[in-house]
Formats: C-alpha cells, sequence, structure tokens
C-alpha cells in the first residue's frame, strides 16, 4: 500500500538564506539550489508564509471551515515557532504540495548532497500515512 502515499520534501536553511529564499521561490539567489528546483520544476514555499496564508484565508473565508485555524494562529503567533517556520520551506513540485515517490525520492536525494552548504541545514521527506504525521488537535 506504500504506493499509494504521497509525499512532501521540506528544507530547513540558515536565517540568512531565508531571507533571501522568502521572495524568491525559484531559488535564485544560491545558484545550486536553483538549478535543483529547475531540473524538478519545484518552487519554495516558506512555511511561515503558508500558514499565515491559510489563517488570512480562514479569516476571509471564515474559520468554522477551516479546522486548523486557531492552532495555526496561535503556533505563528509565538515567536520561538515565528523563528523556526522562517526558515522552513516546502518544496513544490508541478505546482502541487504532495507528490509521488518516484518525484520524492530524486529531489531528497540531490537536497541530501546540498546540506552543509550554501546554508541549506536539514532535509526531511513526509510522507501523508497517517500513522507517520500527528493528528490535528481538537478545537
Amino acid at each position: 500500500m506504500t504506493d499509494a502515499w504521497q509525499y512532501q520534501i521540506r528544507i530547513a536553511v540558515s536565517a540568512e538564506l531565508a531571507a533571501q529564499l522568502r521572495g524568491d521561490p525559484a531559488g535564485t539567489s544560491y545558484q545550486p539550489l536553483h538549478d535543483l528546483l529547475g531540473k524538478h520544476n519545484a518552487l519554495l514555499k516558506c512555511q511561515f508564509d503558508a500558514f499565515a496564508d491559510y489563517v488570512s484565508e480562514a479569516e476571509r473565508l471564515g474559520p468554522d471551515s477551516y479546522p486548523l485555524y486557531q492552532w495555526t494562529k496561535e503556533t505563528i503567533g509565538k515567536p520561538e515557532k515565528k523563528a523556526r517556520y522562517l526558515r522552513s520551506f516546502t518544496l513544490r513540485v508541478d505546482g502541487e504540495e504532495v507528490y509521488s515517490k518516484a518525484h520524492a525520492d530524486p529531489l531528497h536525494a540531490e537536497l541530501m548532497a546540498l546540506v552543509g552548504s550554501g546554508g541549506i541545514e536539514s532535509v526531511v521527506k513526509f510522507d501523508t500515512n497517517p500513522a507517520n504525521n500527528p493528528q490535528p488537535p481538537a478545537r
């Protein structure tokens, strides 16, 4: 059944690189990353910005339809969490937030080769298997 799961890659970067990448989804400020993203038709999305977008959308459309609204709003309001999520980036492939193992594995491997250089600190591959992921908090 593992073929049914989708995957997502996230990277953690230095504060300096994060400041450059937030407005640069193609990673042009760091050429090796930019080349890799282009090869895999991938773009970066800052986790803090993704959370802030979710909160903004929920507030615009009504938070009752957004089960993680309160948790997300509280999370990005905490200075230590904000600092962490400002340095975390999700990679979207072909415009999708989750993608096949066939896309995730080579992307993950190539990103791992960049860890320790240019400000990339870590790379993590997540899957959509609920057993491997925390469940949403109770309202």
